[in-house]
């Protein structure tokens, strides 16, 4: 295994589908009456619905289709803690207005929204997305399942506003389901990754879409929030806790079926790419402090899996109960993909003094570290075998500079 290599590489086309460019997204105010009241919108076409509103009480919405069917009634923000974190200066959403998720309809044309308790004003944002059967290109970095990048599905429009921000290190991952219908075809999913992120940046005032990468019951993976798949961006998908972490959410709704078994395997293997570029173990624990949300105040510890569900950090049912249940055999099986691995790189100490270099193996190896100048001269080098990896190297005849180190196993 040698570190720190990437390559890009174009592949085949996927049987997915990229987006006619006739999208919108309205907002539209419901008048109320009373604490217990149904609004509906006037007749109009949208495919994604997402509920804001004001007032302590909750929001409840059904959609009709266009062949007459109505949908069951749905609360509007069930993955509620979906959100940029307080200090990240991104907004949450509009002041004084509580915000919902992101729900795929389908193809409807009526909406209705039942009240319970306080709740002053109801706006409903209705998306429409188009989507025509043209193939989606899909691309791979070395080791990672293909991606369909975001020109794909956005047509090439540029949509994120604002530069992304990194995170100094990747921790965990944390996986979501997304709201809405598990009824939707492959071509569709292009259409919903565009439709959450019109809502999540139009509607919600993000800089982009919140989560890193999602994932449909077909298998496809689509590239998330912008600024790079390989990096540390710090999306919007967990309150309290997206900073130095990855949010990949499943698209659909998991709370009494799994994803099926090619989303699953997608899921799999997105994860054990991700992780394995951060050499993160699937299968360890870690404590991280939240930045607060509803659940978990500011500066509360939490001990934590390399892969969590978002209900273990936000009060919310997210992933689903059928998901969640699945998340340790997930993560059992990204470790074994891509075996031999290397975890946990560490380097104490600065030149002029004694360096050391810690990292563990998924196995034991041969390994050597190798410590250069700038130019490539070697100025250091130490080896052994194990499955842990330990060296201390003396730099304290060396003047000041810049030097690069890499380990091998």
């Amino acid at each position: 295994m040698r570190l720190l290599v990437i390559g890009l590489a174009l592949l085949g086309l996927s049987p997915g589908a990229a987006l006619a460019m006739a999208d919108s997204i309205v907002a539209r105010d419901l008048p109320l009456a009373g604490e217990r009241t149904v609004a509906a919108t006037r007749q109009e076409r949208f495919d994604m619905v997402g509920l804001h509103w004001q007032g302590p009480g909750q929001v409840l919405f059904r959609a009709r289709g266009l062949a007459g069917r109505w949908s069951p009634w749905k609360g509007a923000a069930p993955e509620a803690e979906d959100l940029p974190d307080k200090e990240s200066g991104e907004p949450i959403g509009p002041p004084g207005w509580r915000v919902g998720n992101p729900w795929w309809t389908g193809p409807s044309d009526r909406l209705e929204v039942r009240t319970v308790g306080e709740v002053r004003r109801v706006r409903a944002w209705l998306v429409q997305v188009g989507y025509v059967r043209v193939p989606l290109r899909r691309v791979s970095m070395a080791g990672s399942p293909p991606i369909v990048p975001r020109l794909a599905w956005t047509g090439g429009e540029r949509l994120s506003r604002g530069s992304p921000r990194y995170a100094p290190s990747l921790r965990l991952a944390i996986v979501h389901h997304t709201a809405g219908s598990n009824r939707y075809s492959p071509e569709m999913s292009a259409a919903i990754v565009r439709g959450i992120a019109l809502y999540h940046i139009k509607a919600n005032g993000w800089k982009d879409i919140g989560y890193n990468f999602l994932v449909d019951r077909f298998g496809q993976v689509f590239e998330g929030r912008a600024g790079g798949v390989d990096r540390n961006v710090i999306g919007a998908h967990a309150l309290g806790f997206n900073v130095g972490s990855v949010g990949v959410a499943v698209i659909g709704t998991y709370g009494s079926s799994p994803p099926p078994a090619a989303a699953e395997r997608a899921l799999v293997s997105l994860l054990a790419w991700r992780l394995d570029r951060a050499h993160v173990d699937p299968l360890s624990t870690l404590v991280s402090v939240s930045q607060g949300n509803g659940r978990l105040p500011v500066g509360r510890p939490v001990a934590l899996r390399a892969i969590s569900g978002h209900r273990d950090v936000g009060a919310t049912s997210c992933p689903g109960d059928a998901l969640y249940a699945r998340l340790g055999l997930i993560a059992q099986q990204a470790a074994a993909i891509g075996l031999p691995k290397l975890y946990e790189p560490q380097v104490r100490g600065k030149i002029g003094g004694l360096v050391r270099f810690r990292a563990r193996l998924s196995s034991s190896l041969p390994w050597t570290v190798t410590v250069t100048t700038t130019s490539g001269k070697v100025v250091g080098q130490g080896s052994g075998r194990g499955s842990s990896i330990a060296w201390t190297w003396d730099a304290t005849s060396l003047p000041p500079g810049r030097y690069l180190w890499t380990m091998e196993a």
